[in-house]
């Protein structure tokens, strides 16, 4: 089984937004979507590296920012393949 690695990640601060590339079979016909996860990375008490999906109110402006260019970026991407057929 292959492991899915991320297409893209767009960043602003702490938070990011990951998109993925997805592919499901249905009957014989195999199906491509994508999917965006966001989080944002924070420091624990111990100085280690932690990420969360919980964002905190100063964070949404930079959670529209990172989900719009991942928006922008899969939109872009589908039309460019559609245009190479």
């Amino acid at each position: 089984m292959e492991k899915n690695v991320p297409l893209k990640k767009f960043r602003a601060g702490p938070v990011s937004a990951t998109v993925w590339e997805n592919k499901t079979k249905e009957g014989k016909e195999q199906t491509t979507y994508s999917t965006i996860s966001i989080e944002r990375s924070y420091m624990d008490k111990d100085g280690k590296w932690q990420s969360t999906n919980s964002m905190r109110v100063n964070d949404l402006p930079k959670v529209a920012l990172v989900t719009n260019k991942a928006y922008e970026f899969v939109l872009t991407q589908k039309h460019d393949v559609e245009a190479a057929a």
